[in-house]
């Protein structure tokens, strides 16, 4: 693998949506390898409180503005030469993306404004986070970058599939270097465990309020989790690696684990360990059945294999949360409108 302290040290990077979960992590990991990062966030769902320890940093600036909009953005590259840009800037969580799905579709806009001012000011390297979501249901496992097909069905998808193929036919056409990376489940420390929220936040907040795990259907849905470790050092090694030039690279560990396993997992590292995940009859609308990555791309391509076991990176999430009681206490995050109306159908242990 390339050294990230060599290649990045006194590099100026851009991280729009860096105040985010994924980017704020991204940040951190930057910083420590030498950095000047500017960090570009309109706050929708991004917090300052993520980025605090860098405050008094000098190699650490923030903007806040909003990636849709051209005047905004162009404040990011006013003030130094940017070498690299990472663009984590979008709307998320599957429930607020359903919410809003016109919100969603203005992402398309800030695409063509970082891909356009990166080719003006001839950034050395772009790399777009996009999704395992453009992948939807399919039944052959595990989902590969260049056979398996996209499944569009929502806007988030299609935002998602068609910010690749724009960063691709820049790369075609003018020779920008982009890379697209497809992130599987990322989980960890700072991820938001609202509603609009994601599994094992919402999973780790119910169990430490005391509260039964809530599953939809019968918990045998899979998906693929990466702790956001392996994410942010996959994603840096996609940026420095010259042979991940124009392409599209799912980031995953490769391994298959099912939503039950996942909160009896959850369960099995609490203080709580006599709960018992519980089913609601319906299904969620946007349940996909299965999914898991081919990661040989990822492997051969940059060298990199994901290092934290899902038990490891479930620990250390877990007791993030019980070190920030705060945050799933709050009002914001302690209501779980999905699960009100909650009709079992019985518990597994």
């Amino acid at each position: 693998m390339i050294d990230p302290k060599k290649k990045l040290k006194g590099k100026t990077i851009l991280v729009t949506g860096g105040a985010g979960f994924i980017g704020s992590h991204l940040i951190d990991h930057l910083i420590k390898y030498g950095a000047r990062v500017i960090c570009f966030d309109n706050l929708s769902t991004g917090k300052l409180s993520h980025l605090k320890q860098h405050e008094k940093n000098p190699k650490f600036f923030f903007i806040k503005g909003d990636v849709n909009k051209m005047q905004d953005l162009k404040k990011a590259f006013a003030k130094w030469p940017v070498d690299y840009i990472f663009h984590y800037a979008a709307v998320v969580g599957v429930k607020r993306t359903i919410e809003e799905p016109l919100k969603v579709l203005e992402d398309i806009e800030g695409i063509k404004n970082i891909l356009e001012l990166s080719r003006k000011h001839k950034i050395k390297k772009l790399v777009y986070a996009s999704s395992s979501e453009i992948y939807g249901n399919q039944e052959k496992m595990p989902l590969q970058e260049e056979k398996s097909y996209y499944d569009i069905k929502f806007p988030y998808a299609l935002v998602k599939s068609a910010g690749e193929n724009f960063c691709r036919t820049y790369w075609e056409t003018t020779g920008l270097p982009v890379t697209m990376l497809r992130f599987f489940n990322v989980y960890g420390p700072r991820q938001e465990s609202s509603q609009y929220g994601f599994v094992i936040g919402v999973f780790i907040s119910q169990v430490l309020n005391k509260e039964q795990p809530t599953i939809f259907y019968d918990g045998k849905q899979t998906r693929d989790f990466m702790f956001i470790n392996d994410n942010i050092e996959g994603s840096i090694q996609a940026l420095l690696n010259e042979k991940s030039n124009g392409e599209a690279i799912n980031l995953g560990t490769g391994i298959e684990t099912s939503i039950l396993d996942l909160a009896k997992k959850i369960i099995s590292i609490s203080p709580y360990k006599k709960l018992k995940p519980s089913l609601l009859h319906k299904r969620n609308m946007v349940e996909i059945k299965r999914r898991v990555a081919d990661n040989k791309k990822m492997l051969n391509m940059l060298g990199f294999k994901a290092g934290f076991a899902l038990l490891d990176g479930l620990k250390i999430t877990f007791d993030w949360y019980s070190d920030n009681p705060a945050i799933i206490k709050s009002k914001e995050e302690a209501k779980f409108e999905t699960y009100k109306k909650k009709v079992w159908v019985g518990k597994r242990s």
